[in-house]
């Protein structure tokens, strides 16, 4: 079909300085601005020029200790100044950084510490997570290149203390620290992300510090508009971009970055409140509308707040901004492929493209729609796969070169797998063509959650689908074919998952089938996901039940 050509390039700001690196934006930040508040915490806050020596104290122990030149080093650390910490001292020192979900269980985490070689692991206690018992599943096989486990928390065999760690640092030259981090190229590795995807397990995503670094001032002046008088305040992990990025747009113009920590939402409203914060970024709804319908909150001033940034329905996009009006909200689609936001509205467009569209792509970025059968660009308007490219791009997938060849053509395109359209330059989500759910805010393989199921003796063939639900978008429903002769519960199906898988991965759902809508050889999906949908429906249900509550609307279909 002809039409207009949708490979769209956002031409209204400057590309970024290309040739900077994690490590040089703190250089730079402390040269600019030593005494600003780089990072801050409800209960503790880093200048940059302290951020920076606690940072070069760490990548000096780093060195010492025999890290190269793109080794990777493992954080598994709640949001805290530590973390930001040993993320910047990892750059400084020339290495790889390897967030990982603090939400990962034994399998996922064993996972990440294998396939992505690690070879120092940087852990301390969380609130509301085992990581001791978590650092203590990883046997022999399971560490892989692993050599060291830096812990925190109390006395656990197998691992040293952070002040033992640290002596190390007294035998590395100062200038050495500043030759590896002058040594690094914006095209180097920077972070290691690990992303869930169609296969079993998650993916590793190659981001390259010019990626993060670029992206991170084009989003801060273009769509934030970010200036040393700007208080930012984030809630989302700093195991994910959205964590990331908007602290580094901070430190590079001397903003204020306020993270929530352990979110809790009398704490951000108190935050919010007296640290006059000017930008939100709760992105999902399971955390602004933990704040907005919190008893305090219209007693609260939040007047200083000029723009908020969600993800969610035109509908309830509308409803967060009558709570608020001086505060235009803004959307945006992006991934960890594309190094956080891909595209994102402005607080000065219109209402109704605020609503509902997710924006034009950022500066420097490429985005088409293209037919998922023939790869044509498809007509304005006409719905695709949305595909991307662009310097934010990640560089593929660790280790996984046919994975990376699937996504990634030859033109330098990334196929996302997702549905979308586009009007006016702008990108308006579909949904998803590939079989992933978005469980507030977290991508989740349904291929990882059925490969887990059918390891319990009584299920033959699990399908998961996505269930809608008001908190968090998305939870997985499993339908399953049992062996015969066997029995299961939604009960033992919960059991078998805690502790094993993360706990927004478990099935809020189980159905029992006795057979499978069928296209060829292919369960038809689309028939489950309907089934389940009207099935909650018809019972008025809005809103599944915690996988710790033990919930009762289990049954046959």
């Amino acid at each position: 079909m002809s039409g207009p050509v949708l490979s769209l390039r956002d031409s209204g700001a400057p590309a970024g300085p290309a040739g900077e690196t994690l490590g040089g934006v703190l250089v730079s930040a402390a040269q600019d601005h030593p005494s600003t508040v780089a990072v801050a915490f409800p209960d503790h806050r880093l200048t940059v020029a302290a951020l920076l020596g606690r940072a070069d104290e760490l990548a000096a122990a780093l060195i010492g200790h025999g890290i190269g030149p793109g080794d990777k080093v493992g954080i598994l650390m709640p949001n805290s100044g530590d973390y930001v910490v040993a993320l910047f001292g990892i750059a400084r020192a020339g290495a790889v950084a390897v967030p990982i979900n603090g939400r990962f269980k034994e399998t996922e985490f064993g996972h990440v510490v294998r396939h992505a070689d690690l070879r120092i692991l940087l852990a301390a206690p969380a609130a509301g997570a085992d990581y001791a018992r978590l650092l203590g599943t990883l046997g022999d096989a399971d560490r892989g290149l692993l050599e060291l486990v830096v812990w925190s928390g109390e006395a656990l065999s197998g691992t040293v203390r952070p002040d033992e760690f640290l002596t190390a640092a007294a035998g590395v030259e100062a200038t050495e620290v500043e030759r590896r981090s002058a040594g690094v190229r914006p095209d180097d590795v920077a972070i290691l992300m690990y992303t869930s995807g169609t296969t079993a397990l998650p993916k590793g995503c190659l981001l390259a510090h010019g990626a993060i670094v670029r992206h991170a001032t084009n989003i801060g002046r273009e769509r934030f508009h970010l200036t040393a008088d700007d208080r930012f305040w984030d809630p989302l992990p700093l195991f994910h971009c959205g964590g990331i990025v908007p602290m580094v747009s901070c430190i590079q113009v001397g903003a204020e970055y306020h993270h929530a920590g352990h979110f809790d939402a009398d704490t951000a409203l108190r935050v919010l409140e007296t640290e006059r914060i000017t930008l939100a970024y709760p992105a999902f709804e399971a955390i602004w509308l933990g704040i907005l319908n919190h008893p305090r909150r219209r007693s609260a001033d939040l007047s200083s707040i000029r723009m908020v940034m969600n993800i969610a329905t035109p509908e309830r996009l509308a409803w967060y901004e009558e709570q608020m009006p001086w505060a235009p909200q803004v959307s945006s689609f992006g991934s960890t492929e594309s190094a956080s936001h891909l595209t994102l509205t402005e607080p000065d467009e219109p209402y109704e493209v605020r609503m509902r569209t997710t924006g034009r792509p950022i500066g420097g970025m490429e985005m088409k729609i293209v037919s998922p059968e023939s790869g044509v660009e498809v007509a304005e308007g006409e719905r695709g796969e949305l595909c991307f490219r662009g310097y934010a791009r990640f560089l593929g997938y660790y280790k996984d070169p046919e994975a990376t060849a699937r996504t990634i053509d030859s033109n330098g395109w990334f196929h996302t797998g997702d549905l979308a359209s586009v009007e006016d330059g702008r990108l308006i989500y579909r949904g998803r063509l590939k079989d992933m759910l978005k469980v507030g805010g977290e991508n989740v393989a349904a291929l990882e959650i059925e490969d887990y199921l059918v390891r319990h003796p009584a299920i033959a063939v699990a399908q998961v689908v996505a269930a809608p639900d008001a908190r968090y978008g998305e939870v997985p429903a499993a339908f399953v074919q049992l062996q015969p002769g066997a029995s299961i519960t939604q009960d033992e199906v919960i059991d078998f998952c805690l502790d094993r898988i993360a706990t927004y991965k478990i099935p809020r759902y189980l159905r029992i089938v006795d057979e499978w809508p069928m296209s060829g050889t292919k369960v038809r999906k689309y028939e489950l996901r309907d089934r389940i949908r009207q099935e909650l429906e018809d019972a008025h249900i809005t809103e599944a039940p915690a996988p710790r509550a033990r919930p009762t609307t289990e049954g046959s279909v």
